[in-house]
């Protein structure tokens, strides 16, 4: 069974059990309409008293988690953690977290999952915690790879909501895994004497579909076609869990003089262990004949070399493409044959770039 008395301290926050002392906080919270408190939390000020007296309390009581409020140093509740789904014969549980519309982007879920992770872990000898985030909700899949967690598959389809199916990630962390964040490339920017590289952002939609639905990008890359916004919006959300999952990056190339959309460049297929990736681009047409593309490529491998221990830079091309070809090599990449019917049938040759070619 879990402690009635429980207190988790963590750098900024205290988890403890709610009581009747929270009534005016929960008050407050219940009127302004926030919704991030556990679940069967009351919806009206009448429902207070029993939730905070027994209705709060009935998942410990049964043994099988705890719902705790997470406690700023203020002694404000900024967030609720729960434990659910416990089964103390296979030693595994489930955790799930809410925070307060105001206080969140401040890191308090994270902290507050490790937290009540390494309690679980350490003092009730629980040995696995599982935490699952819905596929496009990007700030919940940060929190659960941030707090150590393994992207271990997706479940379809696997939650309903008002606005229709949503997939649901399960994420997965055994007592000997620590909790430490996996290996993912940071979000930066970096600059080149006439560009800037950056995070892609929504901002970016309009310009990526028009580049991505031109008539040479799709006869020379494997973008979906009748490329749409809706097909961009996805690929930024899609590039950012790769990011986080460490598989990939993604980035947006605008011109440093007028801030103009010219390019999107994305590495994939990173392997960590080798320390190689892949290199993709799509250039916007306006920007086409100006050596952006390759000007861009040179300066994340000089920062995947430099800053992040590569070993190996890929870049593939179709053998049709010539203006592809041209970048590769102007950026200094080295041939070394042709990968054939590698992508949609097709035959591309393959370019790699380690550190010494830049030296």
């Amino acid at each position: 069974m879990f402690d009635a008395d429980v207190s988790i301290a963590t750098e900024r926050l205290t988890l403890r059990p709610f009581g009747l002392k929270d009534a005016a906080r929960i008050r407050s919270i219940v009127r302004s309409g926030a919704r991030f408190l556990p679940p069967g939390a009351p919806v009206k000020t009448s429902g207070i008293t029993p939730w905070l007296s027994s209705g709060v309390h009935e998942l410990r009581r049964s043994g099988q988690g705890l719902h705790l409020a997470m406690v700023d140093a203020e002694g404000l509740i900024v967030g609720a953690i729960s434990l659910f789904k416990t089964s103390w014969t296979t030693g595994t549980t489930e955790v799930g977290y809410g925070v307060h519309p105001l206080y969140r982007g401040r890191g308090f879920a994270t902290e507050a999952v490790r937290g009540l992770v390494k309690w679980a872990f350490g003092t009730v000898g629980l040995r696995r915690v599982d935490l699952t985030a819905n596929l496009d909700n990007l700030a919940s899949l940060r929190v659960a790879l941030k707090a150590g967690f393994t992207w271990e598959g997706v479940l379809r389809a696997a939650v309903l909501e008002d606005d229709g199916a949503h997939d649901l990630v399960i994420f997965g962390l055994l007592r000997d895994d620590g909790s430490l964040p996996c290996a993912a490339l940071p979000r930066t920017e970096l600059r080149t004497q006439r560009l800037l590289l950056r995070p892609p952002s929504a901002e970016d939609v309009p310009d990526l579909a028009a580049t991505a639905a031109d008539p040479v990008t799709q006869a020379n890359t494997g973008v979906p076609p009748g490329y749409t916004q809706e097909h961009a919006r996805a690929f930024i959300d899609y590039s950012e869990r790769m990011r986080m999952k460490g598989a990939g990056i993604g980035w947006t190339v605008e011109e440093l003089e007028t801030g103009r959309f010219a390019a999107n460049l994305d590495v994939r297929d990173l392997d960590w262990m080798s320390r190689t990736a892949e290199v993709g681009y799509m250039t916007a047409p306006w920007a086409r004949g100006r050596g952006y593309a390759g000007e861009a490529v040179v300066a994340i491998a000089r920062w995947l070399f430099e800053r992040h221990g590569f070993r190996r830079l890929q870049l593939r091309a179709a053998v049709t493409n010539t203006a592809s070809q041209r970048v590769a090599e102007k950026a200094g990449f080295v041939r070394e044959g042709v990968a054939r019917s590698s992508l949609g049938g097709e035959d591309m040759i393959v370019y790699s770039l380690i550190p010494s070619d830049l030296a």
